[in-house]
């Protein structure tokens, strides 16, 4: 199962280069073995072209290496925090994608303005609060997972529905049901955010897509009567 898995994250990594969401080794993608409750992940600072299956590195829910040689990525912390509160997510995925990351360097959410959004995010795609000086230096990548979960437990926000987040100065997290459902968040949301920050020079006043609108582009993919795509 295990072997599966470190290809799939694997596979995962390598098509962050592909859907041209990453500069150098700025990203990660990660999956979860929930009954072995085991993460596999990008090793830290490896380049893309080079990654293979065995160089995944396994860690357990607590963040410890139980599996692979190299150290794994430095947002570790935070993958296993976000597995640990989003139990239905298989697969977390980081990227520093270029239109997403501005809306997160401006501290800005990403507003439903039409139904391409609607398709993928139930809401607008949300901030978090920036962390404290006390929560960087303490457990930056800890505390990043924090406020996420915090931002979606005040908010209420149902993380499949809007399976995104920005961090305020830092970049976008994405995640879904396996290591490549997160890459597809990630390429949906660089492509709603690219489409948002368009929106915004045509017109500056804030749009925001009618809820019924929105609601019916949700329902007719997501919903239990769902007629989007293939049966």
């Amino acid at each position: 199962m295990l072997t599966k898995l470190k290809a799939a994250v694997c596979r995962a990594n390598r098509r962050l280069v592909d859907e041209k969401l990453v500069t150098l080794t700025w990203g990660n993608v990660s999956g979860i073995d929930r009954k072995r409750g085991l993460v596999a992940i990008k090793p830290s600072g490896v380049a893309y072209e080079q990654l293979a299956p065995k160089h995944i590195v396994v860690v357990d829910l607590d963040g410890k290496v139980v599996e692979g040689e190299l150290r794994p990525s430095s947002d570790t912390p935070t993958h296993v925090l976000l597995y640990k509160a989003f139990e239905a997510i298989g697969g977390i995925c980081h990227t520093h994608s270029c239109f997403a990351t501005m809306f997160a360097q401006a501290r800005l959410p990403i507003p439903p303005m039409g139904t391409t959004h609607a398709d993928c995010f139930a809401c607008a795609v949300p901030v978090t609060r920036l962390l404290t000086i006390e929560e960087v230096q303490q457990d930056y990548e800890g505390n990043t997972g924090r406020v996420i979960i915090e931002c979606f437990s005040e908010s209420e926000i149902d993380p499949l529905a809007t399976p995104a987040v920005l961090v305020p100065g830092h970049a976008p997290f994405t995640w879904g049901t396996s290591a490549q459902e997160a890459v597809d968040s990630a390429v949906a949301l660089e492509a709603v955010a690219r489409m948002a920050m368009g929106t915004r020079q045509l017109k500056c006043d804030a749009i925001e897509l009618e809820d019924y609108v929105l609601n019916k582009h949700r329902q007719r993919k997501h919903g239990s009567d769902a007629y989007y795509g293939q049966r």
